[in-house]
């Protein structure tokens, strides 16, 4: 017989385990329809009413398990030579009822939240409780199959990341977010309880890191709450997705007596085709937010086969009303503002208001200069990462945290000394602004190399900095050889450097370094 014709018919588990893979999160509704026929026989109607999956599903996945499951008169089981099969393979005991949040979790994540970062309202920063965020947790656990699930964070100052590692600690979870401190945050308690997160930067107006794209099965995300900071996140979640069984999951809230604005909220996730797949009330409470009763919802959101494509075709900019939002940027600058910006640069103003990140930014004629007037923080670090002129200028609030001290000004210098030297201009135009000047400092080494590509991807960049800067011949498996043995953390060497966190990339760039 010609097997290549024929092939052999896969054993019903193996057919089973394909079927629930398929499923991704959504399979551990099908582990609990296996787990119902494992514990003895039950009618049909009473296998859907207790599993809540449709008729046609549990259908299709008795069908699939074949002879490993028995009909005994009108009821169904699992057949008592299959049953510790399943149980083993599937890991049908860990269904059970968990123990509720005891309270050595609950004091850990009192200490994660005490010890992390105070809320800025730049931001829109309202903290949800510890009692919330290990709620959210045991919610996921309890609601999807979290075995080898990708788990992503939308912005994570209620630091829902490190609740999720408390109850599940196999979780695989990812954080973005714009503010450094969280991000330095949650590394460090991760490093400490040895949790499975990682953490990347990205200011979600301008993207997410391209590593993301296509990968989450689950998004989390506590926006703010306009309609344009739930069209942003929602976006750039639907952006991550990784196809149609994932779920975006919402914090939101709006009080009774604005219902308008909830119904605008809607509309915006309406309009990337999401639908609402359940709405649980009051789930969330809040040190705040008393507009809105200290308490959100949660929304959890089904893509459809659209919402992809109109992900990609919206283009949000605004995620909040303050010093942070699009209108903020508006604000036109007089020729006498300009003026003073060239005289200091030394140069023609030859770019303004388009801070360009996270796109490389080439030479141009004259000194680019770049508005970051609205920048809360990150962006300055972000640009000096993505410009490449040979000398460039950049606008910013003169109480921006990277030179309002000496030691601020040592540190940002210290980081990027490779690249350029920084000249730093207080109350200049005025004393609402300061200016920073970047020569481009050209000394060729591992350094200068990682910094001046900052878009490419850390470990091929590094490795081309070895070959092309080591005293020694390398080959491009020696110099990857060296990449890994020296990287701080082996996983970075997959992302690009724009992505990491400022103390990861400080981290990075002390170990190129000889």
């Amino acid at each position: 017989m010609n097997t290549a014709q024929h092939p052999a018919t896969p054993e019903p588990v193996d057919a089973v385990h394909a079927v629930l893979a398929e499923a991704g999160v959504l399979a551990r509704r099908l582990r609990e329809v296996l787990a119902q026929l494992a514990e003895g026989a039950l009618p049909l109607d009473e296998l859907i009413r207790r599993t809540a999956v449709t008729r046609r599903t549990v259908e299709d996945l008795i069908a699939t398990a074949g002879p490993d499951v028995e009909a005994v008169g009108e009821t169904y089981r699992l057949t008592p030579e299959a049953r510790d099969r399943y149980r083993q393979r599937f890991a049908l005991d860990e269904l059970r009822p968990a123990a509720p949040t005891g309270a050595e979790q609950l004091a850990k994540m009192r200490e994660f939240v005490e010890s992390g970062p105070a809320p800025t309202t730049a931001l829109d920063h309202v903290t949800a409780t510890p009692e919330t965020a290990l709620r959210r947790a045991e919610w996921l656990r309890d609601t999807y199959d979290l075995r080898g699930a990708q788990v992503l964070c939308l912005g994570d100052h209620d630091l829902t990341s490190l609740a999720l590692s408390l109850v599940v600690p196999s979780a695989s979870v990812t954080v973005v977010d714009v503010d450094e401190r969280i991000l330095e945050h949650i590394d460090s308690v991760a490093a400490e309880h040895g949790f499975a997160v990682r953490t990347m930067h990205a200011d979600l107006r301008f993207g997410v890191p391209p590593v993301l794209e296509n990968c989450a099965d689950l998004v989390f995300t506590d926006p703010p709450y306009t309609p344009e900071g739930i069209g942003l996140f929602a976006t750039r979640a639907a952006e991550c997705l990784a196809g149609p069984n994932s779920r975006l999951l919402i914090a939101y809230g709006y009080s009774q007596r604005t219902p308008a604005l909830g119904h605008k909220v809607q509309q915006e996730l309406l309009r990337l085709g999401m639908v609402f797949e359940a709405i649980l009330p009051r789930f969330h409470r809040y040190f705040g937010a008393q507009a809105i009763g200290s308490a959100s919802d949660l929304y959890v959101c089904q893509p459809t086969a659209h919402t992809r494509k109109l992900a990609l075709r919206q283009a949000p900019g605004i995620y909040t009303h303050g010093p942070q939002s699009v209108e903020a940027l508006e604000a036109s600058a007089p020729a006498e503002f300009l003026n003073a910006i060239g005289e200091r640069v030394g140069g023609p103003v030859t770019s303004l208001r388009d801070p360009g990140w996270p796109r490389p930014i080439r030479q141009q004629q004259g000194a680019p200069v770049f508005d970051l007037r609205a920048d809360p923080g990150p962006w300055l670090l972000r640009m000096l990462l993505a410009c490449n002129a040979e000398r460039a200028g950049f606008v910013v609030p003169n109480n921006h945290p990277d030179i309002t001290s000496e030691r601020a000004q040592h540190a940002l210098s210290e980081l990027v000394a490779a690249k350029y030297r920084l000249r730093f201009h207080r109350s200049s135009p005025d004393s609402k602004h300061a200016i920073l000047v970047a020569d481009l400092v050209d000394i060729p080494t591992v350094a200068h190399h990682l910094l001046t590509r900052a878009h490419g991807k850390v470990g091929n960049v590094w490795r081309e900095a070895l070959i092309a800067h080591s005293e020694a011949d390398l080959t491009k498996r020696e110099a990857r050889e060296r990449v890994v043995a020296l990287a701080p953390i082996e996983a970075d060497l997959e992302l690009r450097l724009i992505d990491l966190p400022r103390h990861r990339i400080a981290d990075l760039l002390r170990a190129a370094t000889p």
